[in-house]
């Protein structure tokens, strides 16, 4: 079982080590560490690396090669088309979707000119639409790097997602930013357990697959495949369950904040993915 080796990486796959174990068979998969060059190269901006499969494209290079026959990726770095030649074989059961401001105050009290660090895209158009007064800057390495960085002061604030932080356990103090308005990723939250599409091995392990969520990630990357968007796009998809299907919200914002389109819907059961898209496309005039 293939993962990076940052202590939130190795976190997350315990947590799928441990949900392994509890199926039948004795399984005890081996973990072996892989560094992708979204580790090895800890400065440059994501979006000017390749964006979407920095840290999982060799990973899927070592699937495809036989030397790992499991990966553990979070979901939300995946790009919305897989590998050829892998699948995804399981979603285990989400984590919090939002994001959170590591910060002494919330966002709305952060005073004028304070420094806000962040690697996506997507937090820093949404930082630049909410507050404008803000200056917003890069921000690279791991999570202990980041609140290493946050913590001796380099920045006033920093985002990340809380999913990753309740993972660690870290306990500092954070404030969570809603996620209705302040949309998060596609699959954020979201474990995600690759293969070889050949393996029928793997089958065995089809029981982790968590029907509720893969249900709401399958929407967002449908959504995210159908418009053809990428890492240097500032989009956030999240599907949610509702009474009578999902409910997906969709926020498109300009790189310096100064538009958002919002898109919502309840998509039923056995609605056609494609249409929606179309009517996605069409309110927002989008062009791909």
């Amino acid at each position: 079982m293939g993962t990076r080796g940052s202590r939130l990486a190795m976190a997350q796959a315990d947590l799928a080590l441990e949900a392994i174990r509890g199926l039948p068979g004795n399984l005890a998969p081996e973990i072996k560490v892989i560094t992708t060059c979204g580790d090895r190269d800890r400065c440059t901006p994501l979006e000017e690396m390749g964006g979407y499969g920095v840290f999982t494209k060799e990973l899927d290079q070592r699937l495809l090669s036989g030397e790992i026959d499991l990966a553990v990726n979070s979901l939300k770095d995946m790009p919305s088309a897989l590998t050829p030649g892998t699948r995804l074989l399981a979603v285990l059961p989400r984590g919090p979707v939002a994001d959170v401001l590591v910060s002494k105050v919330p966002l709305e009290y952060l005073p004028p000119s304070s420094l806000v660090g962040t690697s996506s895209v997507r937090r820093k158009a949404l930082l630049k639409h909410f507050r404008p007064d803000l200056q917003v800057a890069e921000l690279r390495g791991n999570i202990t790097t980041r609140m290493n960085k946050w913590r001796r002061g380099d920045y006033q604030a920093i985002v990340l997602a809380e999913a990753g932080l309740g993972r660690l356990s870290d306990q500092t103090t954070r404030f969570t930013i809603d996620p209705a308005e302040w949309v998060p990723a596609a699959g954020q939250g979201a474990i995600a357990l690759v293969c070889r599409d050949d393996d029928d091995r793997m089958n065995a392990l089809a029981g982790l697959d968590h029907a509720p969520t893969r249900r709401c990630v399958d929407l967002e990357r449908e959504v995210m495949n159908g418009l053809g968007a990428s890492c240097q796009v500032p989009i956030g998809v999240w599907a949610s369950l509702a009474t009578d299907g999902l409910r997906l919200r969709c926020l498109w914002l300009d790189a310096d904040g100064s538009w958002a389109k919002r898109f919502e819907k309840v998509v039923k059961e056995g609605e056609e993915k494609k249409v929606m898209v179309e009517e996605m496309r069409r309110q927002w005039r989008w062009e791909g």
